[in-house]
């Protein structure tokens, strides 16, 4: 089964028990103690200047890709915003289950650590109010039911992007020895938002730099750090028992005489 068919079963799977944030869920930081975008990271590209084109250049290229039919598909299922959602659809480059049931540490992670660092793109997302590419062009995106809702919304920059990336780098200090497929997977998250029309190359490119710009500070939590240290424990647990099961077993019974050599 490729990824794309995984996905949309790890969403049915996860829709059927009705995935959501669980109320509980806190951050590990607030989003003041987060960096300020506002005071380090420029504004959205100007309409008349060349990023601005480049913009415009990657949104006819994420329509030129909807022809694709699985590329799409896959930037319809990124669509997802749930942390439940996303594990599912993580654990294939995770290289492991992700669940609250087989992973529940993993989960607690996940779980907070994505609701911290989406937090650091809220002021820029407020104080821009940039209006989204589907939104300035009059043009459909690949996701209908949610245009109306996003385009009160804030365009830069990306929360979708956001989470993916915040979710990528927490499994990679899981699991280190997926980090490539880890970031590739996080990447394609970021670009489905163009593919599917709901956002700017510089509203991806821009939630990229912000997130992993913020990740260090959960490093002086001493909870995020007890939380990562049994979410790694975790990990090493699950995948020796993993290798111990499907390790050959020894063979059983008398060893085979060995043939007699020539005189």
């Amino acid at each position: 089964m490729n990824i794309i068919k995984k996905t949309f079963v790890a969403i049915a799977l996860c829709g059927a028990a009705l995935c959501s944030f669980a109320a509980d869920v806190k951050p590990y930081v607030e989003a003041d103690a987060l960096p300020n975008a506002l005071n380090y990271y420029p504004a959205p590209p100007d309409t008349m200047s060349p990023q601005f084109m480049y913009d415009i250049s990657q949104y006819i290229w994420g329509k030129t890709m909807r022809k694709d039919s699985a590329r799409a598909a896959l930037a319809v299922a990124q669509a997802a915003e749930t942390v439940e959602e996303m594990a599912a659809m993580f654990s294939e480059p995770f290289g492991m289950e992700i669940s609250a049931k087989k992973t529940p540490a993993i989960m607690n992670l996940l779980e907070r650590g994505v609701l911290t660092l989406r937090k650091v793109g809220s002021k820029a997302k407020r104080h821009y109010m940039r209006r989204r590419p589907y939104d300035r062009f009059n043009e459909p995106t690949l996701v209908p039911a949610e245009e109306e809702r996003l385009r009160t919304n804030g365009s830069y920059p990306s929360g979708h992007t956001a989470r993916a990336w915040a979710m990528a780098l927490l499994l990679i200090e899981v699991n280190p020895a997926a980090q490539d497929a880890l970031l590739k997977y996080a990447y394609e998250w970021g670009q489905s938002r163009v593919i599917a029309g709901f956002h700017w190359q510089s509203d991806v490119d821009a939630s990229k730099v912000l997130v992993s710009g913020a990740y260090p500070s959960l490093h002086t939590n001493e909870t995020f750090m007890a939380d990562m240290r049994k979410a790694q424990a975790e990990f090493k647990k699950l995948k020796a028992a993993e290798t111990k099961g499907s390790a050959p077993k020894p063979a059983t019974g008398k060893p085979a005489a060995p043939k007699a050599g020539k005189k």
